[in-house]
């Protein structure tokens, strides 16, 4: 029998460096013979690019906070149901950047709405599915805000809504992250992602390995 397929998402604030980790876990997994798919959030489908470019871009009075979950929400009910299901049901791998613990961190902790309303959607709409395996880069705010706003104007991309908010709303999505790995810790790593991009993607894959020893946790797709 070949490798099981598994569900990994990778989770932190801006600026954490998920685009690189989800390219190199990905190339990981991939040349260890692992067949795997990299997808993000919002996006990875038709319908949820479109809400992504409506999210992401302009300033933060675009939506009320409980149409921006719902938005988010909609998005994942695509992406679960027409890339992260067929996949793992396929035997391929999916490594995704960003899934429900960023609603929870940004719409939860940071907007202010119920995490147990949070999960209720979740459950009743996207059929509770969740990642095997939640990497948390975790990063001092001051830090990733800069690198994320420096980023986004050098290639003028407009997805900078949420690094226009202060410090204190991005103090609260790191802590949400944490609070999160520290209740699930089996499905839960949680790396340290400030110094060199290569030494960060290096301390995922160790973990990663670590972590393909022991028995992986119910991701909730029966």
């Amino acid at each position: 029998m070949g490798e099981p397929a598994y569900f990994y998402a990778v989770e932190g604030g801006d600026g954490s460096g998920k685009t690189g980790v989800v390219k190199h876990l990905a190339d990981y997994l991939i040349g260890s013979g692992r067949p795997t798919i990299l997808t993000r959030e919002p996006g990875g489908t038709r319908q949820g690019e479109q809400i992504r470019s409506l999210i992401l871009s302009g300033t933060d009075d675009a939506w009320n906070e409980n149409s921006e979950l719902l938005l988010m929400t909609a998005a994942r009910v695509e992406h679960v149901a027409c890339v992260i299901r067929p996949a793992i049901e396929a035997g391929t791998s999916v490594v995704s950047d960003r899934y429900l613990g960023s609603t929870i961190a940004y719409q939860g902790a940071g907007r202010g709405i119920s995490e147990d309303f949070i999960r209720l959607l979740h459950r009743v709409a996207v059929g509770d599915v969740w990642p095997d395996l939640v990497i948390v880069l975790d990063i001092d705010p001051v830090i990733g805000l800069a690198r994320s706003r420096g980023r986004l104007g050098a290639a003028a991309i407009d997805e900078g809504r949420f690094e226009t908010l202060d410090l204190d709303f991005h103090n609260r999505i790191r802590q949400s992250y944490l609070d999160q790995a520290a209740r699930d810790p089996q499905r839960h790593i949680v790396i340290d992602a400030s110094g060199e991009a290569e030494e960060v993607r290096e301390r995922v894959i160790e973990a990663v390995k670590a972590w393909h020893t022991r028995s992986p946790v119910a991701r909730g797709l029966d």
